[in-house]
């Protein structure tokens, strides 16, 4: 479950031979412990490993068991793995006390744990759209309630993943977008409280990512299609590393707002317009999709929507 610990930096002095007389600086994360939920895959996953490297002790939280256990034993450096719905405000508690009690401490909390579905809202399992929300904003706010109190000790930050579905909401994604404008607002509202206490919050917006979501989205053609369609750059998908090392460097500045991708920034200024000019180009791509959204899947989508939905399963 663990591994000895290794720095990746020292903290002493250059001075010697060859030496430049200054004391090396030591790495923001040093020393520090990270809780990631939604760990065992995609965003989660790797910004894990990258905490890891920067020499952070990483708590993984998640529903994949063995998968949390195969991150943990790529990291750097120590390491613990959780099993928790991040829907279960009881179980996150449970968990807090016990890396608490593992690792005496946490810095940093980072709510990313997600998931999505796709399809007309009329036409969506009730369900399905519920789960949505209850994992995304339920999930992130149980998240910040559950290690608040450590990070009030530490004078910690809390990142909250969020999306371009809160700054653009979009139709065939109401449950998704719903949530991702929600835990925007939630972050918001935190840091006002705890602010001048010394918590740190910061909000992550990350565009269409290679992840496991957004390939298991775009296997149904319709809502790969209709994603194509938008106009750039919100049509393409991005690559992982880049957006999690910006991630990464949210973190270590204390960042109140962290653009997984450089564009998302001017998103910001563009917000009063974006709902009427998404409503105009939406009215012409539904008409356009409409004999063909029957056939639209009503499930969690990618692997992680297949986790979830097993694990809830198995707990019923």
């Amino acid at each position: 479950m663990s591994v000895p610990r290794q720095t990746t930096a020292g903290t002493g002095s250059a001075e010697g031979p060859g030496g430049t007389g200054r004391a090396e600086r030591r790495p923001v994360l040093e020393g520090r412990v990270a809780v990631v939920t939604g760990a065992a895959r995609g965003v989660g996953e790797l910004l894990a490993r990258k905490l890891s490297a920067r020499g952070a002790t990483v708590a993984l939280v998640g529903l994949e068991e063995d998968r949390l256990k195969e991150v943990g034993e790529r990291l750097h450096g120590e390491y613990g793995h959780w099993y928790a719905d991040v829907t279960d405000h009881a179980a996150l508690g449970r968990v807090a006390g016990e890396i608490r009690e593992r690792f005496g401490r946490v810095d940093i909390a980072v709510a990313n744990a997600g998931v999505a579905n796709g399809g007309p809202f009329a036409s969506s399992d009730p369900e399905t759209w519920r789960r949505v929300i209850e994992v995304n904003l339920v999930g992130g706010a149980n998240t910040a309630r559950a290690f608040l109190p450590d990070l009030l000790a530490a004078r910690g930050y809390f990142l909250q993943i969020a999306s371009l579905a809160a700054l653009a909401p979009a139709p065939m994604m109401t449950a998704y977008c719903a949530s991702k404008s929600g835990v925007e607002a939630f972050a918001h509202g935190l840091r006002c409280e705890v602010g001048h206490r010394g918590v740190g919050v910061g909000v992550g917006y990350l565009s269409w990512t290679d992840t496991d979501m957004v390939r298991g989205a775009d296997e149904d053609e319709v809502m790969r299609e209709l994603r194509e369609r938008l106009p750039w750059p919100s049509n393409r998908t991005y690559p992982l590393g880049p957006a999690v090392d910006r991630l990464v460097t949210g973190i270590e500045r204390r960042s109140p707002h962290v653009y997984g991708q450089w564009w998302l920034r001017g998103m910001q200024g563009m917000r009063g317009y974006l709902p009427g000019l998404i409503a105009t180009v939406g009215k012409r791509e539904m008409r356009r999709f409409e004999p063909r959204l029957a056939g639209i899947a009503k499930g969690l989508v990618g692997a992680g929507g297949e986790a979830d939905e097993a694990g809830r399963t198995q707990r019923h």
